[in-house]
C-alpha cells in the first residue's frame, strides 16, 4: 500500500498513470468520488503490493533498505539493479512488502437513544472483518450492584459472522459522565462488590462475551488501592468462568502523576492482574480545550515507554482516535465545543473551502485552518494515512500487543486498509 501526498495540479488521472493503478481503485480505497478534485496536501493511500520510492539527494541503497527494514541486496534484487550501482535524483525504486506481525484489535462502539443506529450498524459491520473484539460501551454499574445494558442490536451477529469475540466494558458512568461517587461505593462495600462482580460474569457468559473490560474512571485519589484489590477479587471468578479480563488506563507518564483521570490507575498493579490493558493515548487535543492533535506522537511514544517499564509490552493495547475536531477560533476557554469531525468529512471540508492541508511532522497529524461562511476562522486537526502510519510504526517498534480504537461511527477507510497491510489481525474465534 503507497501513501501518497497530493501536490498541487494532480489529479487521479495522472497518479493512476504514475503508479499504474485505475482511476476506479484508488477512488475506491479511499473512498472518494472520481470526479472531485483532490486537495493539495490530501493522503491517499494507492492499492498496490509495496510501495514505490524516488531516490532524493544523498539516498543510497544501503540508507534507503534501512528506511523501509529491508537490506540493500534485497532491493538491488527486485529493481534488477546492482548493489554498487549509482542512484540517480529521482529514479524510481520498487520497495517490496515487509512480513506483518500479528496484533490484537480491538474498537469501541457507543450507542446512543435506545437503540443502534443504522450508520453504527453499518459502521460495525465494516470494521468487523478487521477487529480481534467489538466493545459496546458501556454496560453501567448500578448504585445497587446491577447492571445496565448499552444498545446491542444485532452487534453479537455481526461479530459472530466475522470471528470477532465480544468485549464487555463495564464502566462507572451515571448520566453520562464517569462518577467518583459510584466508584467510590463499588470499591469500598465488599457485599456490593461481590453482587456487582456476580451480575457482570452472568451477564458476560449469557451474551457469550469473551472479555470483561474495566473501564472505571475519575475515582477518588484515596480509591486506588481499593479499585486494584477490586480489580483482584474480579479475575478470579471472571477467569473461572472462562473469560479473560482487561482494563482501560488513562495516559500517565508516571506512577505520580496526579488528577482526577490519573492518580488511581496504577499500571504496575493493572499490569500484573489483569490480562492486557488498553491505554488511552488520545484526548490531548479535545473538544473543550484549544486546537491541537489528537494524538501527537511524540506524547503517545512519551506515555507507552512509561507503561513498558510497569507492564509488559505482550499486555499493551495502544489507543487511537478515528477522529479529529474542526474548533473555531478564537478558542475561549468555556466557550463553545469542538466539533467531532471524521477524516472523510475533513478533505471534505478543505476542499469546500479551498484550504490546503498542512503536516505536522513533529506531532505526526494533518491541520488546515479555514474561514465559514459566516467570517469565522477555523482550526482543523484530524488523522489521516500518514499519522496512522506512525502509530502502526510505534507498535511495531515498541512490541505492543495491539491497538484498540476510540470509536466507530465516524468513517475513516484509509485505517482499515492500512491496518491490514501492516498486521495479521488476531481472531479468537
Amino acid at each position: 500500500m503507497q501513501i501518497h501526498v497530493v501536490q498541487a495540479g494532480q489529479t487521479l488521472y495522472r497518479l493512476s498513470q504514475a503508479y499504474g493503478v485505475s482511476v476506479a481503485d484508488i477512488a475506491s480505497a479511499n473512498e472518494i468520488s472520481q470526479t472531485d478534485p483532490l486537495v493539495i496536501g490530501q493522503a491517499l493511500v494507492i492499492p498496490i503490493v509495496g510501495q514505490y520510492y524516488w531516490v532524493l539527494p544523498g539516498d543510497t541503497l544501503a540508507k534507503i533498505a534501512r528506511q523501509f527494514g529491508t537490506t540493500a541486496a534485497e532491493l538491488a534484487r527486485v529493481n534488477s539493479i546492482g548493489v554498487t550501482s549509482a542512484l540517480h535524483i529521482g529514479q524510481r525504486l520498487y520497495i517490496p512488502p515487509m512480513p506483518k506481525r500479528r496484533a490484537v484489535v480491538n474498537a469501541y462502539i457507543d450507542p446512543r437513544g435506545g437503540t443502534v443506529s443504522p450508520a453504527l450498524t453499518e459502521a460495525a459491520r465494516e470494521a468487523a472483518p478487521h477487529l480481534t473484539y467489538l466493545a459496546p460501551s458501556s454496560f453501567r454499574i448500578q448504585r445497587d450492584g446491577t447492571i445496565a445494558l448499552p444498545p446491542l442490536g444485532n452487534l453479537s451477529a455481526i461479530a459472530q459472522e466475522n470471528r470477532t469475540a465480544m468485549m464487555m466494558t463495564v464502566t462507572n458512568l451515571e448520566n453520562d459522565q464517569f462518577s467518583a461517587e459510584v466508584g467510590e461505593l463499588i470499591m469500598n462495600d465488599t457485599a456490593l462488590q461481590d453482587k456487582i462482580i456476580a451480575n457482570i460474569v452472568d451477564t458476560a457468559k449469557r451474551l457469550n462475551y469473551s472479555d470483561v473490560h474495566f473501564d472505571i474512571e475519575h475515582l477518588r485519589p484515596e480509591d486506588r488501592e481499593a479499585y486494584n484489590r477490586f480489580l483482584r477479587k474480579a479475575v478470579v471468578p471472571i477467569h473461572a468462568a472462562g473469560l479473560t479480563m482487561s482494563t482501560a488506563l488513562a495516559p500517565k507518564t508516571s506512577a505520580t502523576q496526579q488528577g482526577a483521570w490519573y492518580t488511581a490507575h496504577d499500571y504496575k498493579a493493572h499490569g500484573q492482574i489483569a490480562d492486557f490493558v488498553i491505554i488511552m493515548t488520545y484526548e490531548w487535543g479535545y473538544s473543550g480545550g484549544p486546537p491541537m492533535p489528537v494524538s501527537p506522537i511524540g506524547p503517545v511514544r512519551k506515555v507507552l515507554e512509561y507503561a513498558l517499564t510497569e507492564i509488559p509490552a505482550n499486555k499493551v493495547i495502544m489507543g487511537q482516535n478515528l477522529y479529529g475536531y474542526d474548533w473555531t477560533l478564537p478558542f475561549v476557554p468555556g466557550g463553545a465545543y469542538a466539533k467531532a469531525i471524521s477524516p472523510q468529512a475533513a478533505i471534505a471540508l478543505a476542499r469546500q473551502f479551498n484550504a490546503r492541508i498542512l503536516y505536522d511532522y513533529t506531532a505526526q497529524a494533518p491541520n488546515f485552518s479555514y474561514w465559514d461562511n459566516n467570517g469565522k476562522e477555523h482550526k482543523v486537526w484530524f488523522e489521516d494515512a500518514r499519522s496512522i502510519q506512525a502509530k502502526f510504526d510505534l507498535l511495531k517498534e515498541l512490541r505492543l500487543r495491539g491497538i484498540s480504537y476510540w470509536k466507530l461511527g465516524l468513517s475513516f477507510p484509509q485505517n482499515w486498509l492500512l491496518l491490514e497491510e501492516n498486521f495479521n489481525v488476531v481472531k479468537l474465534l
